[in-house]
Order: structure tokens, then C-alpha cells, then sequence
């Protein structure tokens, strides 16, 4: 299996191009690969199938195996990626997911800046899913995991997030807290758990644990996840860049319709990795 590896802020993946390789096992393959002392190392696997010159199916399996609708960090990755390996002759490349279409921008190739439409976020509980009324907005949804009582507000941007705002970052025990709350019982596909603390009006500082992953250095839609949650929660104006453990990035909730992130992503290496399946 031919494959390259990026990152985004130090969430990183193992993409393959479907076209030159084969795996009949995607979620297997994931977990051997994505660990990181027996295989490659990585948060996820990333599956690439082209359709035409601007457009790609796109899969994405965590590292334990389970498949994500949607990444952001992944989407700023894989157009860089297309575009060096011959595919992609424009700067642009619509995405094609279980959360629907990504249109993607190399803004700046030698620095690796992309912009992502990460289309609208869905805010109705039916939609993330979160349980109760299905019409209803999830906003400050109190919990009690790992001991503790929380408020948080749920959003997807394609995959769920519930976001809780703290006053310091710092005191959070992600590996503790974060598992209790992605398998929390309101949340029937599970989530990732975004906690966030508000820097001023157009500056957040988040950490993530991410459903299926764990804790990672950044994540895309749970960055945009949590700009909706400040907007809706009256914290932020619509620009805001977020500081995560692995960089920032820039997110836009342009007049409340689609949100734009922009950040970088970078290739590490690529390699042929012998399958044990």
C-alpha cells in the first residue's frame, strides 16, 4: 500500500490514493496502520476515489476503526495532496463525504494555506443528533460525567460536537472527562467534546477529544463547532480564530450561513506499508 502522510496543526492522517491501491478491509487496515508502534501512526486513515479533475469521494476512518462523516483538518490535507500527485490541475477541489460536498482552495500552495466551505451548521437536535425535541436548538444542554456537572451546547458541522465554554482550559482533564462525554447517553452516534475558553470577542482557545481518536493536537470541525456555540451563546463576533494545542486557525460564520476555515496542512512523508490483514 503506497501512502503519504499529512497533517493539519498536528492532527494527523494517512491518506491513500484508491485509485493506484487496494484494501478490502477499510476499518481493520485503520487501526493497524494508525497505531502509532505497530503501524505508521496517525488519527486517521483517509481513502481517496477520483471522480473527474476538481472533484473526489473522500472516506475517513478513525484510528480506532470507526468512520467520521466529516474532518476538517483532513479537508485542508487532501487538496494539497491532489494537487501534487497530478490529480487536481485548478486550485480547487469539491470533497465528496458522508456529510456532503466540501468545496476546498489552495490559497497559498508553498505555505500549504487552504480555505475550506464547510458548508452549514446543523443546528437542530434531530440533525446532530442530540436526543429530545427533534426541532429544538441544543443550546446549554446540562450533563453530569466523570463526576461533575457541565453546560454545553451541541453542533454538527457534518459529525456531532457539544461544546462547553470554561473559565480556564487548564483545569480540564481531557482523558478523563472526554470519554465519559462522547459516549454520553443523549448522544446516540456518540461526539466529539470540544471545551473552550474565551479569549476576547474574536479570540477562542479550545481543546478536543475527538470520537474515535481521543485526544489530538487540533480539530477542524470542532474549531467551527465551537465559533457557532460562541455566536449562538452570544460570546464572539463571526470572525474568530481559534488556538488549539497544534496552531490556530481562522473561522468566518459568514452572516450565520456557511462557515469558511482557513489554516495550513503539511505533508510529512510517503512510503510503502506491507498490510497485515
Amino acid at each position: 500500500m503506497h501512502f503519504v502522510k499529512y497533517h493539519g496543526l498536528g492532527n494527523d492522517f494517512v491518506i491513500v490514493d484508491m485509485s493506484k491501491n487496494t484494501i478490502t478491509d477499510f476499518r481493520r487496515t485503520a487501526r493497524q496502520v494508525c497505531d502509532r508502534r505497530l503501524g505508521i501512526g496517525a488519527d486517521g486513515l483517509v481513502l481517496l476515489w477520483p471522480i473527474d479533475s476538481e472533484n473526489v469521494k473522500m472516506r475517513i476512518f478513525n484510528s480506532d476503526g470507526s468512520e467520521a462523516e466529516m474532518c476538517g483538518n483532513v479537508s485542508r490535507c487532501v487538496p494539497l495532496f491532489w494537487k501534487e500527485s497530478g490529480h487536481l490541475t485548478s486550485n480547487r477541489l469539491t470533497l465528496h463525504t458522508l456529510a456532503g460536498l466540501i468545496i476546498t482552495e489552495i490559497i497559498d500552495a508553498e505555505k500549504g494555506l487552504v480555505r475550506v466551505d464547510m458548508g452549514q451548521p446543523r443546528l437542530l437536535r434531530e440533525e446532530i443528533p442530540v436526543e429530545g425535541p427533534a426541532k429544538e436548538h441544543a443550546l446549554n444542554i446540562a450533563i453530569h460525567a466523570a463526576g461533575e456537572d457541565w453546560v454545553g451546547t451541541a453542533v454538527s458541522m457534518g459529525n456531532p460536537h457539544f461544546v462547553i465554554f470554561v473559565r480556564n482550559i487548564d483545569d480540564i482533564d481531557l482523558s478523563r472527562v472526554g470519554p465519559e462525554i462522547e459516549k454520553y447517553d443523549i448522544f446516540p452516534n456518540r461526539t466529539n467534546v470540544e471545551f473552550v475558553q474565551k479569549i476576547n470577542e474574536s479570540q477562542l482557545r479550545m481543546r478536543v477529544w475527538e470520537r474515535g481518536a481521543g485526544i489530538t493536537q487540533a480539530c477542524g470541525t470542532g474549531a467551527c463547532a465551537s465559533v457557532v456555540a460562541a455566536i449562538l451563546t452570544d460570546l464572539t463576533g463571526e470572525k474568530v480564530r481559534v488556538i488549539l494545542d497544534g496552531g490556530s486557525l481562522d473561522i468566518c460564520w459568514v452572516a450565520r450561513g456557511h462557515v469558511l476555515m482557513t489554516g495550513p496542512a503539511q505533508k510529512v512523508f510517503e512510503g510503502d506499508y506491507v498490510l497485515n490483514l
